[in-house]
């Protein structure tokens, strides 16, 4: 038998397998790679909403484990995931240098907003009023993630490509049963994928469509995360991902003009020097109403598990909330009620009186 059955193998499927596997849990991956939202992703991870100035919620203890959990992969698969890079958010007058002091004397921002002006001048960025930057920064390369570890899932006989048939999920009350494999538990790491998901799609997830650009700007020369009305982050070779658009009508994974032409305008806004598109990307995030992750065991079937709704912070949130949902079923440690889906009274209450 199995300790695991895992839905999904986007950034929350990765991190649960990989805690599982930590722990000497057994573990098979079913993927159908239908939900593409962590391949496509900036990965940037940043500690700061710099649109409101607050602190990303829980950003310290986030930071602690993201370290250690991709260094720790980078050892055991390898290759290089993590880039720790500086993230400058660009100022277009006093007054919103003056917001970011005020910002950053915030005892919860402080240690994430440095109050030293950054005066460094780029020869294709007009900066009269310079640039604040953001400690702690940085992004992982989640397309060779995501690659790399469905690798080492099929090196381990760990891993089979298949769209999950619900139907074929026979629950007991000790263990589940999914076509010829008994698990112990099973996991749904499905992404936006969770809609058509029978014991969870009355859960609030409400996807959020994402467009970024993938261009080459040989004289750009940036070696940090650019932010203004979009972000500019440099991946070597002198490409380029910008991004990112949010569309919350759209729920298909196709390119559109549209959002190509607004992200196109903003760089053409950011940067002088010229540039090349190469590749169009979009996926659908999966975002939730109250911004919290969705975690948790179903109210009625206790060996059925969710791990979803990460959003746009998926490199931040995919190991802590991985560690909580391990931690949760294999030690009965209570989850934060901020991602506890027993939080969602009407997804609660629609099981129970089925039942």
């Amino acid at each position: 038998m199995l300790d695991y059955i895992i839905v999904g193998s986007g950034l929350a499927g990765i991190a649960f397998s990989e805690i599982a596997i930590q722990n000497n849990k057994t573990i098979l991956v079913v993927n159908n790679q239908s939900q593409n939202s962590s391949r496509i992703a900036g990965g940037l991870y940043n500690p700061v909403i710099l649109k409101r100035f607050s602190e990303v919620w829980q950003a310290e203890e986030q930071l602690e484990l993201l370290y250690n959990f991709y260094a720790n992969l980078e050892k055991k698969l390898q290759i290089k995931l993590d880039y720790k890079l500086s993230l400058l958010r660009k100022f277009y007058s006093v007054e919103e240098q003056n917001n970011w002091f005020t910002a950053s004397d915030k005892p919860n921002l402080s240690k994430f907003l440095s109050t030293n002006l950054i005066t460094k001048k780029w020869n294709s960025i007009s900066s009269p009023f310079n640039f604040g930057e953001v400690l702690y920064s940085g992004y992982v390369d989640t397309n060779l993630l995501v690659d790399s570890y469905k690798q080492f899932l099929i090196n381990q006989n760990a891993y089979l490509e298949d769209t999950f048939d619900y139907s074929n999920l026979i629950i007991d009350n000790d263990f589940v049963v999914y076509k010829n494999l008994k698990a112990k538990g099973i996991v749904f790491a499905e992404g936006f994928g969770m809609l058509l998901n029978p014991f969870f799609n009355k859960l609030p997830l409400d996807g959020t469509k994402g467009e970024l650009l993938l261009i080459k700007a040989p004289n750009l020369n940036l070696d940090v995360i650019m932010k203004s009305s979009i972000f500019v982050l440099p991946i070597g070779n002198d490409l380029y991902k910008v991004g990112a658009t949010y569309n919350w009508e759209d729920k298909t994974n196709i390119p559109t003009e549209a959002a190509k032409k607004e992200l196109i305008d903003n760089l053409k806004e950011l940067i002088t020097c010229d540039f090349e598109v190469i590749e169009h990307y979009a996926g659908v995030r999966p975002t939730v109403k109250d911004r919290r992750p969705l975690v948790g065991t179903h109210p009625v079937h206790k060996n059925l598990h969710v791990l979803n709704g990460l959003g746009t912070r998926g490199v931040m949130l995919a190991p802590a909330m991985a560690t909580s949902l391990f931690n949760h079923i294999e030690n009965q440690i209570p989850l934060d009620k901020n991602i506890d889906i027993l939080r969602i009274k009407n997804f609660v209450s629609s099981f129970c009186q089925n039942e």
